[in-house]
């Protein structure tokens, strides 16, 4: 029971702390080396989430302009990564407090 509870605990703890070490992160950290999309590497052939990282970054760092560039993808999935990264942050915390 304990095991389950300890599991429980790095989960949340790592849910929370990657946001922050992402905000830590200078927002071009991602923008230079090779491409490690497998359509861009093979084919040529940039897909819908070329860029997104790229894009996430310079989005939650607040470069609007920067992020539309790389992916305009990403205005649409911060926000949803955003809502389920909360929603599984507040379920495990539940299932943490109801467990004995």
């Amino acid at each position: 029971m304990y095991k389950f509870k300890l599991v429980k605990q790095v989960i949340i703890i790592v849910l929370l702390v990657t946001p922050i070490a992402l905000l830590f992160l200078p927002p071009d950290f991602f923008d230079q080396g090779a491409s490690l999309c497998p359509s861009k590497r093979l084919l040529n052939i940039e897909c819908f989430g070329c860029g997104l990282t790229r894009a996430v970054m310079h989005l939650i760092h607040f470069d609007f302009e920067a992020a539309w560039y790389y992916n305009r993808l990403s205005f649409i999935v911060v926000p949803a990564g955003l809502f389920f990264w909360g929603k599984n942050v507040i379920k495990v915390y539940k299932d943490l407090k109801m467990q004995p």
